[in-house]
C-alpha cells in the first residue's frame, strides 16, 4: 500500500493518527524516532565481524512488535542527519521503496528478509528539510494547525477530563469555563497544536488540587469541598501574568504599515512591516533578522514601486537624497519567506503616496517586478492567524485558488478572502483615498509621515 507521511506542526496529533491507524487494523505498533539519526548503520545494521555489532532499527523495531506486518511509525524523518559515516536517508530509500523492501538486506542478519507487509507511517514538520528522493516514495498528507473552536472542544471533551483525573480531582470539583478556555489558548500559549494548552490545563488543575487540600476551596453543606469555578479573570491568579500579548492590528490606520501573514513550524502569526523614509543615500534599508529570501522579496517590492511611480502620480527625484528604511518588529525572530513582497510592496507605496493602510486588512503573497502576485504555503494556517487576530479582509494570491477550496465554512464566515492577481488590486483595496494617478505631488515631495 501507499507509504504515508504526515506533515505539520509540533503537537497536532502526528503520532497519535499512527496509533489510531495501528488500533483500527489490529496490527502492533511500533515507532522509532529518526531525529539526530546520521550512521547507516542504525538502518542497515552493523557487520557482526564488529565488536559490538546489532541489528538496524528496522529489523529490531519488528522483533519488539513481534510481527511482521506491524504499523511502522518513522517518526522526524525531517530530522535526519548526514556525516562521514554516511547518509541515512539513502538507507531509507531501500526500506521505503515497494520494489527493494521484498528483500531487504540487513547487515547484521545478512540474509533478505521481507518488508513489504510492513504498513509504512512516517511523521515529519517540515518538507523542505527531507530528500527529495525519499519524499518522492511517500504520499505527503499535510495537518495544519487547529482553529481556536477546535481547540476549545477538545479541551472541553478530552484535555480538560484528563488532567482533572490525572491530578486527583473529580469532575464535581473543578469546573473550566469556554471563556477561561479560550483565554488560556490565547494568551498562554501560542502554538498550532495542543501540548502547550495540556501542560497549562495540567498546571491549572494542580493548583486547583493544592487549593483544596489545603482546605482554602472552603467546604459544602455536606461537608465536600466546594467546586471551584475558574474564569478568565482567574488564570492570573492560578498561573501568573499572560505569556504573550494577543496579536492585533494597529489601533488607526497608519501611512507605511501594513499587515502580512507568516507561517513557521508554531502556526500562522501576523507580520507587521513598517516602512519609513529620511534624509540619506543608503538607498533601502533592512532591518528585523530577515533572512536572504525576504531580503530579495524587499528589493523587488521596492524595484516594483519605482517602475510605477508615474502611475502614482509622482516623478523620480522622489527618491532624490532619501533613504528608505524597512523594518519587521520583532528582531529576536528570524524571518524567511516567500510570502511578503506584497505586503513590503504596499507598505513602500502607501509611504511615497502619503496614503494610510487599512489596519483590518492583511495580505499575503509574493510579487514580481512587474507587480504580479505569485502564490504562497500555509494559506489554512495563515487564514486561523487572521480570524484569531480580528483581521476583516485578507488578500490572497489568486494562484491559491484551489487551496481555499480545503478552508473550512467556519473560517471564511469570520474572514473575507479576497483573490488578488495583481498589485494595483491591492493598493485599490488596502489604501484609504487611493485611486491611481490622483497623487501628484512636486518634486521630491515624499511625505515626511511615517510610523510613529
Amino acid at each position: 500500500g501507499p507509504i504515508l507521511c504526515f506533515v505539520g506542526p509540533p503537537g497536532v496529533g502526528k503520532t497519535t493518527i499512527g496509533r489510531s491507524i495501528a488500533k483500527a487494523v489490529g496490527r502492533p505498533f511500533v515507532r522509532v524516532s529518526l531525529g539526530g539519526v546520521h550512521d547507516e548503520s542504525e538502518i542497515r545494521g552493523h557487520r557482526r565481524t564488529y565488536v559490538g555489532a546489532m541489528p538496524g532499527r528496522i529489523i529490531t523495531g519488528l522483533k519488539q512488535a513481534g510481527a511482521r506486518n506491524p504499523v511502522f511509525m518513522l517518526d522526524e524523518l525531517d530530522k535526519l542527519g548526514r556525516d562521514g559515516r554516511g547518509d541515512p536517508s539513502a538507507a531509507l530509500l531501500e526500506v521505503l521503496d515497494p520494489e527493494q523492501n521484498v528483500a531487504f538486506r540487513d547487515h547484521y542478519l545478512n540474509l533478505p528478509f521481507d518488508l513489504s507487509r510492513v504498513l509504512w507511517v512516517a511523521t515529519a514538520n517540515v518538507v523542505e528539510s527531507m530528500p527529495p528522493a525519499l519524499r518522492d516514495r511517500m504520499e505527503i498528507i499535510h495537518l495544519p494547525g487547529y482553529d481556536m473552536e477546535e481547540k476549545v472542544t477538545i479541551a472541553r471533551r478530552f484535555l480538560v477530563p484528563n488532567q482533572t483525573e490525572a491530578s486527583g480531582l473529580r469532575a464535581q470539583h473543578v469546573v473550566i469555563s469556554n471563556a477561561a478556555v479560550e483565554a488560556l489558548i490565547d494568551r498562554y500559549t501560542r502554538e498550532a497544536g495542543l501540548r502547550g494548552l495540556e501542560r497549562q490545563i495540567a498546571a491549572l488543575c494542580r493548583k486547583v488540587a493544592r487549593r483544596i487540600v489545603e482546605g482554602k476551596a472552603g467546604t459544602a453543606a455536606d461537608g465536600t469541598a466546594k467546586r471551584v469555578r475558574i474564569g478568565p479573570k482567574d488564570l492570573e491568579r492560578y498561573l501568573g501574568s499572560p505569556k504573550h500579548d494577543p496579536d492585533r492590528p494597529d489601533e488607526s490606520d497608519r501611512v507605511g504599515l501594513a499587515t502580512g501573514l507568516a507561517w513557521t513550524e508554531a502556526g500562522g502569526s501576523i507580520l507587521h512591516v513598517e516602512a519609513t523614509a529620511m534624509p540619506g543615500t543608503q538607498g533601502l534599508t533592512l532591518t528585523g533578522h530577515l533572512g536572504t529570501v525576504m531580503k530579495e522579496s524587499a528589493t523587488a517590492a521596492l524595484s516594483c514601486a519605482r517602475s510605477k511611480i508615474e502611475d502614482f502620480g509622482l516623478t523620480a527625484d522622489v527618491f532624490k537624497d532619501r533613504e528608505l528604511h524597512v523594518h519587521v518588529p520583532k528582531g529576536a525572530i528570524p524571518k524567511d519567506g516567500p510570502s511578503a513582497g506584497v505586503t513590503m510592496a504596499t507598505a513602500l507605496v502607501s509611504l511615497l503616496t502619503g496614503c494610510p493602510i487599512r489596519r483590518d486588512v492583511a495580505m499575503t503573497g509574493e510579487i514580481t517586478l512587474r507587480g504580479r502576485v505569485l502564490a504562497v504555503g500555509g494559506l489554512r494556517q495563515k487564514l486561523l492567524a487572521a480570524a484569531r487576530a480580528g483581521i476583516r479582509e485578507v488578500f490572497v494570491p489568486i494562484a491559491n485558488e484551489p487551496d481555499l477550496k480545503e478552508i473550512p465554512a467556519r473560517l471564511r464566515q469570520q474572514v473575507t478572502i479576497t483573490r488578488v492577481s495583481e498589485i494595483d488590486e491591492v493598493l485599490k483595496a488596502a489604501l484609504v483615498g487611493f485611486d491611481g494617478r490622483s497623487h501628484r505631488r512636486g518634486p521630491g515631495s515624499l511625505p515626511k509621515v511615517g510610523v510613529a
